[in-house]
């Protein structure tokens, strides 16, 4: 399902006066929550949420995350570079991991560690080897 709801209140933090008297893409940039990249600038957040029954493995994935880190958030976002077409195939989201600052890609039941990656031999320009007729 998904909502709009506001960040819980013990996630947020505290804004300084100066911080928020900020505007424009520096008021963007504050980080307002102990969970900023979902963190909207009125503390509000497009939460997802995933049942064990809808969901097994993914569900299983955020509680193991939340035990171990305290959090139970995962930010799924669409799997792109600006710019670039949207990831459609596995061969594409592996090229799009190998690109970016990702760490890890979890791809069905596989998890990628980029550092257990050789370097893509010779890299590809992404908008012509994918473009859609």
């Amino acid at each position: 399902m998904l909502l709009v709801a506001p960040v819980a209140k013990f996630q947020r933090r505290e804004l300084t006066p100066e911080e928020q008297q900020r505007f424009g893409l520096e008021k963007l940039l504050t980080v307002r929550s102990t969970i900023p990249a979902v963190t909207h600038v009125d503390h509000s957040a497009r939460v997802q949420t995933v049942t064990e029954e809808q969901h097994p493995l993914f569900y299983r994935l955020i509680k193991n995350f939340a035990d171990k880190h305290g959090c139970p958030v995962i930010i799924n976002t669409s799997f792109n570079v600006r710019g670039e077409p949207i990831v459609c195939t596995p061969e594409q989201a592996y090229l799009c991991f190998m690109r970016t600052n990702m760490d890890y890609l979890l791809l069905g039941n596989f998890l990628v560690e980029k550092t257990e990656q050789k370097p893509l031999d010779k890299d590809i320009d992404w908008l012509k080897e994918f473009e859609l007729d």
